[in-house]
């Protein structure tokens, strides 16, 4: 039986779980996975269903006959079939551990994605991507051609299809115009001492100062630099016996760890943009293990 994934979002009202549950025992499909939020701060319902659905029902049809549903409880929402894997383009400039990890994971089915396009403004790592039989496309970005370059980038997204681009360490800010047309559709990871560290050598800055707490902030690109809603962050603990190198190593880790969750968490539709914040159903237990395929 395929699998499909419904998420929603409405104002907040009584009955909104039991028609949508309703709607679908009626049409012989089997709930597998739920989460909803009611949040009182701003009044919002939102929901994430998994479910199975009779072989004679295809996407198409099961989107026809939930609109009357939809319509009925003013919702916003969509349904996606959980075996399509999402197209995905990657962009990279000198750092290359989280390229290498997503590499990694979509090669062993961590992360069931469609790697269309591999973009950088350096060739660093055209060996390693072509090697994986992707496309790689090497844009050089200088203050004097940043529109026609963003412009080529675009264009590589559009024909590629993608519907998501993850900045894995990609050293550009993008344009205002760019966040804007992908909102919702940019993952940036970077080291989580933003603002208390700004600069290019954060690690180094917080080795100086000691700190004890070092980590990583996967966001949504926005056109407010690095300001983006969370999707996801973690930590790892520093001593004072450890170095610099240390600082940058573990760092590295942690940012690979960070961007892989966000993404995954991305690809199973299971974030819901809030205003500025983000709301991040997790996967039920054993999720990840069993989401790992699509």
């Amino acid at each position: 039986m395929p699998n499909y994934a419904l998420t929603a979002t409405c104002v907040s009202a009584i009955g909104i779980v039991a028609a949508i549950s309703s709607f679908l025992a009626k049409g012989g499909c089997n709930i597998t996975d739920s989460a909803q939020l009611d949040d009182p701060g701003t009044g919002q319902f939102f929901i994430r269903v998994s479910f199975k659905v009779p072989e004679t029902v295809s996407l198409e049809n099961f989107q026809a006959r939930f609109a009357d549903v939809a319509e009925s409880l003013d919702l916003k929402w969509a349904v996606h079939d959980e075996g399509v894997k999402l197209k995905v383009a990657i962009m990279v400039s000198r750092f290359g551990h989280c390229l290498n990890d997503i590499l990694y994971r979509w090669q062993i089915g961590a992360l069931p994605i469609d790697i269309v396009a591999v973009i950088s403004n350096h060739t660093d790592y055209q060996k390693v991507v072509i090697n994986h039989d992707i496309p790689f496309h090497h844009i050089k970005v200088t203050k004097e051609n940043k529109p026609q370059a963003e412009a080529q980038i675009m264009k590589v997204v559009e024909d590629a299809g993608a519907e998501l681009i993850v900045l894995a360490r990609y050293m550009q800010i993008l344009s205002d115009t760019m966040c804007q047309k992908m909102s919702g559709r940019i993952i940036n990871i970077h080291h989580s001492f933003l603002p208390s560290f700004k600069g290019a050598n954060p690690y180094k800055q917080a080795f100086e100062r000691g700190v004890k707490l070092i980590g990583a902030t996967a966001h949504y690109v926005t056109a407010d630099l690095d300001e983006g809603p969370i999707i996801e962050q973690d930590t790892i603990r520093i001593t004072h016996a450890q170095s610099a190198g240390d600082y940058v190593s573990l760092g590295r880790d942690v940012e690979a760890q960070v961007f892989a969750r966000a993404i995954h968490a991305h690809i199973h539709h299971r974030v819901f943009l809030n205003g500025n914040k983000t709301v991040v159903f997790p996967a039920s237990p054993g999720g990840y293990a069993s989401e790992r395929m699509g």
